[in-house]
């Protein structure tokens, strides 16, 4: 088995690595940027090296520097995790020349996955299904335009070296041809180095179904069955669950014996992921799948096929990275129940889901057990910075059934407290409450479709208690005062205060609360607001009040008296 393990990334993949090393008996050793000098992961390592400045391109993505972190600590073995250097050949390579273990796939067979046009091509000749498109050398625009006419309307243009929906571009027309094609040449030229597209036809109803594979040295394949990730905003994957809702079994035995086949026809050795697309306009069918994508890594997602086959994915890794053969043959994988995996990210949906970056004055989660499981990188205290992900943890619920495993982690986030940063945990609760989603209707427009439903302002009653807070509730303004200015994130209030039966009237935007009987204790707050006792949870900092309650947070600050 392998001795010591160095894992070149950070965030809650390095700390979920960490957790089945130490329970192997496995030491760990963790790189850090300036920026992750007090982070998560470097605390949970048994030792840890500095590696670079804060920018990703100047510490995680240098090689020579997490060579030589490698080389200094005595590691035998390097974990790539997802991201960063994962899926880069020439890392391997570099590995391999340290005389290092890589914890992934030989760089021939991630050369071979690198570019889709490429990986489609050996994929048409292993027989297994791909879209229709063209995934040929001639560049040249009416060339392109020829194939995209001949493939017939809508089309899809993708980056040839791509990924992460970077120079992809849906055309419905020959006018938005040439348009379409030269935005997306320079956003891939300006993402990958490579400005080469290739072309396929645009499923008007599809869904994104990915099945995970391993293969050991010896040339055995397995897969664990698939994962659903048809939720998605911006072709980035929000909610995952596994196994797809409504397939059957005939077309789950196809699509794993097609992922096999596509392993196989490049000599895989590890953990993969086959990404198909599912033409859903008559329902799933055995003839209605297509390869899209092989990803040459572990899966940010990849929890919820351990929690349906009682797996560990990362010890399968390290076991096979030392030669071993596969734990499980085929016929003794089975399917438990149900999984969903909600991505909780410090983002504020209001505001289009940018991105938000601060101190976490408050992070608390359910206890894990009971069917569930939260996967996070942070804690109390940490900082989510502007140079990474902002993801703050990956919860994942799993059940009897899908029912009941929405049902837990719908349950699970209501729970969850964030403080410090806005957080997208009560759309994902939304998301998971739909009913469209419970009844499995799902495909990758789902959130675009259902954008106005998913809509989720903040409630009444925590506006008016935090009007109350400042109104002299635990605020700094005298109890006298009239009314009053809150800026609520980007959003200013103005807040019509009256004082009624020892409490307070508030009026703002045609909504009217009664408050009365507030009490602040530490970090509760409560009041009585229209005749109902409400209970909130709050963090203060640099003049500002955040309040939680239901998985839902706000943050309040007191902008100025509405009379001046």
């Amino acid at each position: 088995m392998i001795r010591k393990v160095l894992i070149a990334n950070r965030g809650e993949i390095a700390c979920r690595i960490m957790r089945t090393c130490r329970r192997l008996g496995v030491a760990t050793v963790a790189v850090y940027s300036d920026a992750d000098a007090g982070a998560l992961h470097v605390r949970m390592a048994d030792e840890a090296i500095g590696i670079g400045p804060a920018p990703a391109r100047d510490s995680y993505l240098v090689i020579e520097r997490i060579i030589a972190a490698a080389g200094k600590s005595g590691a035998d073995a390097v974990h790539p995790g997802y991201g960063f250097l994962s899926e880069r050949a020439e890392f391997a390579e570099a590995c391999a020349a340290a005389g290092l273990i890589f914890i992934g796939l030989p760089p021939a067979a991630i050369r071979a996955m690198g570019l889709k046009s490429a990986a489609k091509a050996l994929m048409i000749g292993a027989a297994v299904p791909v879209v229709p498109g063209y995934h040929g050398d001639n560049q040249d625009e009416a060339h392109l335009l020829g194939q995209a006419e001949a493939i017939g309307w809508p089309i899809l243009i993708k980056a040839v070296a791509g990924g992460g929906g970077k120079g992809m571009r849906r055309v419905d027309d020959a006018a938005a041809f040439a348009a379409a094609v030269d935005g997306a040449r320079r956003e891939a030229a300006a993402a990958f180095g490579d400005d080469r597209v290739l072309i396929e036809k645009y499923l008007v109803r599809p869904r994104h179904i990915e099945v995970q594979i391993f293969a050991d040295a010896s040339g055995e394949v397995v897969h664990l069955f698939e994962r659903d990730c048809s939720i998605q905003r911006r072709h980035q994957k929000v909610i995952e669950e596994a196994p797809a809702p409504g397939m059957a079994e005939h077309m789950r035995r196809a699509m794993g014996e097609a992922a096999a086949a596509a392993a196989r026809a490049i000599g895989y050795v590890g953990a993969g992921t086959i990404e198909f697309i599912a033409d859903v306009t008559e329902g799933l069918r055995p003839d209605r799948f297509y390869f899209m994508e092989m990803n040459t890594r572990l899966q940010v997602e990849h929890p919820v096929t351990e929690a349906v086959t009682g797996q560990d994915l990362v010890e399968w890794q390290l076991r096979i990275a030392a030669g071993e053969p596969l734990p499980l043959p085929q016929e003794r994988i089975a399917l438990s129940g149900h999984a969903v995996e909600a991505r909780l990210y410090a983002e504020d949906p209001a505001r289009n889901f940018m991105p938000s970056a601060g101190q976490l004055l408050r992070l608390s989660f359910p206890d894990d057990g009971e069917g569930l499981r939260i996967d996070t990188g942070v804690a109390e205290g940490d900082s989510v910075t502007p140079y990474y992900d902002p993801m703050i943890a990956k919860v994942i619920a799993h059940g009897p059934d899908r029912a009941a495993a929405l049902e837990r982690l719908a349950t699970a986030l209501d729970a969850i407290e964030v403080a410090g940063v806005q957080s997208n945990t009560p759309f994902l609760a939304r998301v998971l409450r739909h009913r469209d989603f419970v009844h499995g209707d799902i495909d990758t427009a789902f959130l675009d479709r259902h954008a106005i439903d998913l809509k989720l302002g903040t409630p009444g009653t925590m506006i008016a208690a935090a009007a109350a807070f400042f109104q002299g509730g635990g605020g700094s303004r005298s109890a006298g005062s009239n009314d009053i200015m809150l800026r609520m994130g980007a959003q200013a209030l103005e807040i019509s205060a009256e004082r009624v039966d020892n409490g307070w009237r508030f009026a703002w935007e045609g909504e009217t609360r009664h408050v009365t009987d507030v009490e602040v204790q530490r970090d509760v707050l409560s009041a009585t607001i229209d005749g109902m006792i409400c209970v909130f949870r709050l963090a203060l900092a640099n003049g500002a009040l955040w309040l939680m309650k239901g998985g839902q947070s706000a943050k309040f600050a007191l902008a100025k008296s509405a009379e001046q």
